[in-house]
């Protein structure tokens, strides 16, 4: 029997489908993280090999795997030059005498591409819809019928990542400062960041946030102190979210309008964190797109990124 492999890799973990024929998950593994712009080629390949051999090693008891295809869906890859690495990746796992596999990969069954594509593809079933993918950062990523393609957004916390989690919680302190100075209305989020942070004022995020240098994913996790505060009734803290919803709901629009009709019947997947609210974020989305646009279905995801990578990659083996 001849086997695929998909293969998510992003900056927390890597997770790789082992996948037969007739779509059957018969192994599945999890490593840590394989975003090798943060981490390097060698741990991101070490990360890799992990979560491979954890994917097959139930499957190699009973059969030899033969491995025709392979997706890597991974974090910011979309340029040539990351393309290439990823290729150099894929040359350095087949070349490694540890791995259980047997390799029968052709250039064709090689599929590099953005870990948005395969979250679209494992969310809804098939590759054609809308992925609203909000966590630390964000990204929506659509593709139509006649395989068209369309992505709004994944710019980074600087220049963009509008609606995502680190938005929110940089948006709450600014609020929390703001109301601190009396510029701004009374709010819930000075206590609340003091109480979560163990701060004696709120003054303290200047030594936190400048002084301790705290990178991205340290400040987007304090983006649930502002939906706490939401799901409380916090004015402020609900026009943040309000602020993150219609951003959000303007760049799915954005691709809907791009490559799609008004009038199409689609469906819209939201993956990431950000959506795990209490302050009923994904429902204040759905309405607001659904609102505009009444034939769109938003869902959460049926299947995990890993899954569509594989699917991509057993697409290669059918053409």
């Amino acid at each position: 029997m001849s086997y695929v492999l998909g293969i998510d890799g992003g900056g927390s973990k890597t997770v790789c489908i082992l996948m037969d024929d007739l779509h059957q998950i018969l192994g599945r593994g999890e490593a840590g993280p394989s975003n090798y712009q943060s981490i390097g080629i060698e741990a991101t390949l070490q990360s890799m090999q992990s979560a491979i051999h954890n994917a097959v090693e139930a499957e190699i008891i009973a059969n030899t795997v033969n491995v025709e295809a392979v997706c890597l869906g991974l974090a910011g890859v979309g340029r040539t030059a990351d393309i290439e690495v990823v290729k150099g990746l894929v040359q350095e796992l087949q070349n490694n005498k540890y791995l259980p596999i047997t390799w029968a990969l052709q250039p064709a069954n090689i599929v590099i591409c953005n870990d948005a594509f395969i979250a679209l593809i494992g969310g809804i079933g098939q590759p054609v819809g809308i992925v609203v993918a909000v966590g630390t950062g964000s990204i929506i990523f659509g593709r139509n019928h006649q395989g068209y393609t369309k992505r709004v957004g994944g710019w980074g916390y600087i220049l963009g990542d509008e609606g995502s989690a680190y938005k929110i919680a940089v948006s709450g302190m600014n609020a929390a400062l703001k109301s601190y100075d009396g510029r701004e209305m009374s709010t819930n989020l000075v206590e609340s960041f003091k109480q979560h942070l163990d701060f004696e004022s709120i003054e303290d995020l200047i030594e936190v946030i400048y002084r301790r240098e705290w990178g991205v994913q340290q400040i987007a996790a304090l983006a649930p102190i502002v939906d706490f505060a939401a799901a409380s009734g916090d004015v402020l803290a609900n026009m943040i979210i309000d602020d993150a919803v219609k951003e959000l709901v303007k760049a799915t629009s954005t691709v809907i309008d791009a490559i799609f009709s008004a009038d199409s019947v689609l469906e819209v997947v939201t993956t990431g964190s950000v959506w795990r609210s209490r302050c009923k974020m994904y429902e204040r989305f759905t309405a607001s797109l659904v609102n505009k646009f009444p034939k769109v279905n938003v869902i959460l995801p049926r299947y995990e990124p890993a899954y569509g990578a594989a699917l991509l990659a057993l697409q290669t083996t059918q053409n």
